[in-house]
């Protein structure tokens, strides 16, 4: 009886550490099918990464649309992240300051569209609630104030400023990577921070276009100065550096763009068929403006693109040289608007009687960009590679985030003292 007692309680704690390291790995995600087009980003800018200064007056902005079109109460609440995204080990009165729950009160059902849906928004932080420390944080939005019924999850920063950050874009020096590949340089200050073990109270990590299945983390010093730490190991922060994202101009169904073949549409739905794409590894590389796969809720009718914007189901199609699939790989479509690979229609499906891969995304009015990237079959993780469909040309533009973390001697949380942002454009020596 005893055994089978604990036989019993070892398998529910099995359960739940393997949901808890699930929700670890995995803090950008959404539970219930109803849920589209969830935006968390910078208030007033659609392209900005969120991260806000602690005790500022800077906020953020979340939508997102229920397809369900109905009113439902939709609550939110902050959990605190180490660097690696763990949970931190305090009490939530710790680190909020605020109610444990709020409500999002606004929300506004679509109006002039086909798709039927309701548009919810918050801007935060705010007096109900705000975070009192610098680090990680998971929004967590849920329903009818039950925080086990999790809608989405998304993650951002609040930062403290009390480390310096001196970057560079080099070219790598290796052969292999020199005409591939982008390297990132850097000098961190600690200046008044008390660090007596660098490698271990200072962790960095750095983003590449805001993506986090690609992200270089548990990098070490390599040359310490007193309370400077320089980051320059040979094949330390090397990113393969792809080329401008692919496009997709949403921004009206009725205007369609030239990335758009033809339309079948009915007196309840549109559907968009996108120019079948082919690998780009061999083309010339061409500089334009994107958004480094990210969305912007965009129309070009004089609407609200938030709740005013329809929704297409769109069909996207790749052709390989050969006609025939990758052996030993799948194929994704990647960016924003696939959650970089995660969600279900990211992976396309072989088409043996047209000879290519297709999938359809269901997708609102706006500008998108995505590429496509191909993972091994045989692991269960996603491991993402472009060098066969897009190719890595050097000199293409791409964003870069360092976030710097620090741990007190002692400290339960690694607090964010440091966010730099670099574009391989202007940060490169002998760029302004």
């Amino acid at each position: 009886m005893c055994k089978l007692y604990f036989s019993g309680l070892f398998f529910l704690c099995l359960i739940f550490f393997n949901v808890s390291v699930s929700a670890q790995r995995e803090p950008d995600k959404i539970f219930i099918d109803n849920i589209k087009t969830v935006q968390l980003t910078k208030y007033g800018d659609q392209l900005a990464y969120p991260v806000v200064k602690l005790n500022s007056n800077d906020m953020l902005q979340l939508d997102f649309d229920d397809m369900d079109g109905d009113i439902k109460s939709y609550y939110y609440n902050f959990e605190m992240r180490n660097a690696d995204w763990s949970p931190v080990q305090m009490s939530y009165y710790d680190y909020v300051k605020g109610y444990t729950n709020q409500r999002i009160s606004t929300y506004r059902s679509a109006s002039q569209v086909l798709t039927r849906y309701t548009h919810y928004q918050l801007n935060f932080p705010n007096r109900d609630i705000m975070p009192v420390k610098a680090g990680n944080y998971l929004l967590k939005v849920f329903i009818n104030g039950d925080s086990s019924k999790l809608a989405f999850t998304r993650r951002f920063m609040v930062v403290n400023p009390s480390a310096t950050v001196a970057a560079q874009i080099q070219q790598p020096f290796n052969q292999q990577f020199f005409r591939t590949h982008q390297k990132i340089q850097f000098t961190i200050n600690s200046g008044n921070l008390n660090v007596s073990y660098p490698q271990q109270q200072i962790k960095v990590v750095v983003l590449q276009n805001n993506r986090w299945d690609n992200c270089i983390l548990n990098i070490k010093p390599n040359i310490i100065r007193g309370n400077s730490y320089e980051y320059n190991g040979e094949n330390d922060c090397l990113f393969p550096a792809m080329r401008e994202w692919r496009w997709l101009d949403l921004t009206s169904f009725r205007l369609l763009s030239d990335r758009v073949s033809r339309q079948q549409n009915t007196n309840t739905s549109y559907n968009l068929f996108v120019i079948p794409d082919v690998s780009r590894n061999t083309q010339r590389y061409i500089y334009y403006r994107d958004y480094n796969g990210w969305y912007a809720a965009i129309t070009n009718e004089n609407v609200n693109p938030y709740w005013s914007g329809d929704y297409a189901t769109v069909h996207f199609s790749y052709i390989t040289a050969s006609r025939t699939p990758y052996q030993g790989k799948d194929l994704y479509i990647i960016g924003q608007m696939t959650n970089y690979g995660k969600d279900e229609k990211a992976k396309m499906q072989w088409n043996e009687e047209k000879g290519q891969y297709e999938t359809t995304l269901f997708l609102k009015q706006g500008y998108y960009d995505y590429a496509y990237a191909l993972s091994p079959t045989s692991t269960a993780r996603l491991s993402f590679s472009t060098d066969e469909t897009e190719g890595n040309i050097w000199e293409a533009e791409n964003e870069y985030n360092i976030f710097v973390y620090y741990r007190e001697l002692g400290g339960r949380y690694d607090q964010l003292v440091n966010v730099t942002t670099l574009n391989s454009l202007q940060n490169r020596p002998g760029q302004f």
